[in-house]
């Protein structure tokens, strides 16, 4: 019984670690900001204004990534109204819905499903910052 423990524990251990970050960034933001996050994604000359380098960033700020700021912008929930539409999807909506259609009928906390999501996607954020 230990030996099969032992492998499948190996098993487990072998397997790839899930970058729920980059994943998010990939399948969200890359086509705007590109892989790279330098705004140079494949959808990046169709926007109504030049897409973010989000590689600079924390350079622009005096060194320190705006966590608060890239919060809100990512989640975008709190835009005030009057100020016109934005290029950027509010993903704090989206991802909403995303936990409603997974969860369905099973309670959750949506704003602990969107928070989750934000903050993995500002720590990949801050691995692409230049130093």
């Amino acid at each position: 019984m230990g030996a099969s423990v032992a492998l499948a524990v190996s098993a487990v251990q072998a397997q790839p670690k899930v970058d729920l970050g980059k994943s998010e960034y990939m399948a969200n933001c890359a086509s705007c900001h590109g892989a790279g996050g330098k705004g140079d994604g494949p959808n990046a000359p169709y926007l109504n204004r030049k897409a973010t380098d989000l590689t600079t960033l924390a350079k622009n700020n005096g060194g320190v990534l705006p966590i608060s700021r890239l919060y809100e912008s990512i989640d975008g929930e709190k835009v005030p109204a009057g100020h016109g539409s934005r290029d950027m999807p509010t993903w704090g909506f989206d991802y909403r819905v995303r936990a409603a259609e997974h969860y369905g009928e099973f309670p959750y906390d949506s704003a602990q499903y969107v928070r989750s999501r934000v903050l993995a996607l500002i720590e990949y954020i801050s691995r692409l910052q230049v130093k």
